[in-house]
């Protein structure tokens, strides 16, 4: 009875070592598996700094782009609800919108245009169709007169905001790009230009006097105030005049940051990237 017991011991014993190698075995790899040192971050996903200068370049042209649409449909807006009955106003500053906002974009043009590839397929595509679309934007508006008659400035105005409205990154822009290559993201989070409310240099915002001042845009009509007669100029004031448009009579004085047409005085706005 005793040695059948102990047989029996040893077969149950052995039924229970076998099955243990079973998923002992399993256990084992796993074990061994858990002990390997696991790279933290795969070669591929880390990104040079080559990249990081590239996505960030990218992101100065999004923001660039950014500011132009909300600049010009604030101006867009004030020239809208001007309530100048003049109309001398609304049109000075058309002129000046239609002036400074081409080449605003024109200069996002060539910083997409001057930047090379990324070595990423897929950013590299994103790349190449913006720059087509702020191209093709910046040719149009290249070839806007900004002498326009007083009936024509806020239309013109609208058409040319349009296009600026249109200047919005293609799909998948590059947020929707990084969820997808991990390098690309990680570039973008070391980009100082990718972090939110990023503003670039020298922009602390509407009348920095720190902002360096733009040349004045050539007058067609120079001085020759007679030329406004028929409501349709440009001309050039440096201190004051004396302007006729459409048998209407108005006095401007340009001072410092600040211009008065037929007594009324409002900020001179400075425009820029």
């Amino acid at each position: 009875m005793g040695r059948s017991r102990g047989v029996a011991v040893v077969v149950a014993g052995l039924v229970l070592v076998v099955g243990g190698c079973g998923e002992g075995g399993t256990d084992e790899k796993a074990a061994e598996a858990s002990a390997e040192p696991k790279p933290t971050r795969s070669p591929s996903s880390s990104p040079s700094s080559e990249l990081v200068e590239w996505v960030g370049d990218m992101c100065e042209s999004t923001v660039a782009l950014q500011n132009l649409r909300k600049e010009s449909a604030a101006d867009l807006k004030e020239i809208r609800d001007s309530d100048d009955e003049t109309g001398m106003l609304a049109q000075a500053h058309a002129l000046s919108y239609l002036t400074s906002t081409p080449a605003d974009v024109e200069a996002v043009a060539g910083d997409l245009e001057a930047l090379g590839p990324s070595g990423v397929p897929a950013a590299d595509r994103l790349r190449d169709a913006l720059r087509k679309k702020v191209r093709s934007v910046a040719n149009e508006l290249g070839a806007q007169s900004p002498a326009v008659g007083l009936e024509y400035a806020e239309s013109t105005v609208a058409d040319v905001d349009k296009r600026v409205q249109s200047l919005t990154p293609p799909e998948p822009d590059l947020p929707a790009l990084t969820k997808k290559v991990p390098r690309l993201a990680a570039a973008y989070e070391q980009a100082e230009q990718c972090a939110p409310g990023w503003k670039p240099d020298g922009s602390s915002g509407e009348g920095d006097s720190s902002a360096p001042d733009r040349p004045l845009p050539k007058a067609a009509d120079g001085k020759n105030y007679a030329a406004c007669s028929d409501g349709a100029c440009e001309v050039l004031v440096t201190s004051t005049a004396d302007i006729t448009a459409k048998g209407t009579k108005v006095h401007v004085i340009v001072a410092d940051d600040s211009i008065t047409v037929g007594g009324r005085r409002d900020a001179v706005r400075r425009r820029g990237r």
